[in-house]
């Protein structure tokens, strides 16, 4: 039950690879892990994630209230940024194809 086989494993993290292609696509300067922009990028992409397992695993009770956990974080910064900088929170809804 170890960390061998991730990439085929809709339910665990993000590949680092694609972790890492995220982090530098949605970074507001070189070494920036941290801003809000990289923070949704990321948990939209677990969102995701856990949206596709969702429409095979139905029942799966304990990974629906983790994507609304996901979905109640992402939600948050999106509203900070909203609040912090138009601009910004425009541009990066746009990007990641978000509604509203």
């Amino acid at each position: 039950m170890g960390a061998a086989n991730t990439e085929n494993n809709p339910m665990s993290a993000i590949p680092a690879e694609r972790r890492l292609a995220l982090i530098t696509q949605y970074a507001t300067k070189p070494g920036d892990t941290g801003s809000p922009e990289v923070q949704i990028a990321l948990l939209s992409e677990r969102i995701s994630g856990l949206t596709d397992h969702l429409k095979t695993h139905a029942k799966d009770f304990h990974s629906r209230r983790g994507l609304l956990v996901l979905v109640g974080q992402r939600r948050g910064l999106l509203d900070y940024l909203k609040k912090k900088d138009q601009g910004r929170y425009e541009r990066l809804i746009g990007s990641l194809g978000l509604r509203r």
